[in-house]
């Protein structure tokens, strides 16, 4: 049996923990303070490192006959994706009549536009993600159809640049497709250049990547947020750090042989269940808190008692929750 790579678990593993702090910073409206976003500012390529991860590992999405390829994809991504949503929908609204009752208002504006203008759900924001991802494995099964046609990828960016620019315009949050497909094609890259070449020659060379990055992001700062498509600052620089980094940790990990890390690597092993579970229980959390008149807004002390409390519980419902398959994609006759 071939071994598993741990460097993925690892990097999942961090990009899970960075995701659920950064949920729990901003619930307890955290989320400026100066050394958080310092964190933020060098690791805002974590989302980006999923997709990645999905090309990396491709064993072909061209293979399947059409049909048989979009049911497959249907039943990993896009059942989860709404299973995950309504749950998170059902606790938002469940909580609603009593918070209307005592504040006279929703504690957000609630829009019909939210419908076809993002694929989040009220109650789970990130199930964006899903839906994304789901796009992004369609549009490269397509892609793979036409032959040279994936050459045009390396212009994506600059598409997502341009509906950035533009206001985001496409319906359910599509916008960030291109970038995801972007980085989907370089982990394909990235995988056939490791194995072509010496582990040596990789290693030096992500090391030289990982240089390159510290120095371009301290001198040419910029941030891609997935989730919305939003650009900050200077768009080349902040595109090639992207590549830069996420290449540079997948090479020095993987010729380092990296070992299994327990906590972290449980975490990357089983992050669809992190990933889908956290934000309904932020959200029962603090509308529990609101219903008794106590905000969690500004309140240092909520972190700490959410982020471990978050971690465990999500630890808990994994093998719960990877035995429901319209939850974790975990079809039985799915083979990986």
């Amino acid at each position: 049996m071939k071994n598993r790579n741990h460097t993925f678990d690892f990097l999942c593993g961090l990009c899970i923990i960075r995701m659920i702090s950064l949920h729990v910073m901003d619930f307890c409206g955290m989320g400026e303070v100066q050394w958080w976003t310092h964190v933020m500012e060098w690791t805002f390529y974590f989302m980006s490192f999923f997709f990645f991860k999905a090309g990396y590992f491709n064993k072909g999405v061209n293979e399947k006959p059409t049909r048989d390829y979009l049911i497959d994809r249907t039943k990993r991504l896009f059942v989860p994706y709404m299973s995950a949503g309504i749950i998170g929908l059902a606790i938002y609204f469940a909580f609603l009549p009593f918070l209307l009752d005592k504040f006279h208002k929703p504690i957000e504006p609630l829009y019909w536009s939210h419908i076809w203008d993002t694929s989040s759900f009220y109650g789970n924001r990130p199930t964006w993600f899903l839906f994304s991802f789901f796009v992004t494995y369609l549009v490269v099964h397509f892609i793979e159809k036409v032959k040279g046609l994936h050459w045009f990828v390396v212009l994506f960016p600059m598409m997502a640049y341009f509906l950035f620019l533009n206001g985001n315009p496409l319906w359910m949050g599509v916008n960030n497709v291109f970038m995801g497909i972007f980085f989907f094609y370089l982990g394909m890259l990235w995988k056939h250049m490791m194995n072509r070449f010496s582990r040596q020659i990789i290693l030096w060379l992500s090391v030289a990547m990982i240089l390159a990055f510290i120095v371009l992001n301290a001198m040419y700062h910029g941030e891609y947020t997935m989730s919305i498509n939003e650009f900050k600052g200077n768009f080349v620089a902040t595109v090639l750090n992207m590549v830069l980094v996420i290449c540079g940790l997948v090479g020095i990990m993987s010729c380092l042989n990296l070992p299994r890390i327990p906590v972290i690597c449980y975490i990357g092993e089983h992050s669809m269940v992190y990933f889908i579970s956290h934000y309904p229980m932020l959200y029962f959390y603090k509308f529990m808190h609101l219903c008794f008149g106590r905000s969690i807004w500004n309140r240092p002390e909520e972190v700490f008692i959410l982020i471990p409390a978050v971690f465990c519980l999500c630890t808990w419902m994994v093998p719960l929750i990877e035995r429901i398959p319209w939850l974790s994609g975990r079809w039985k006759s799915i083979h990986c």
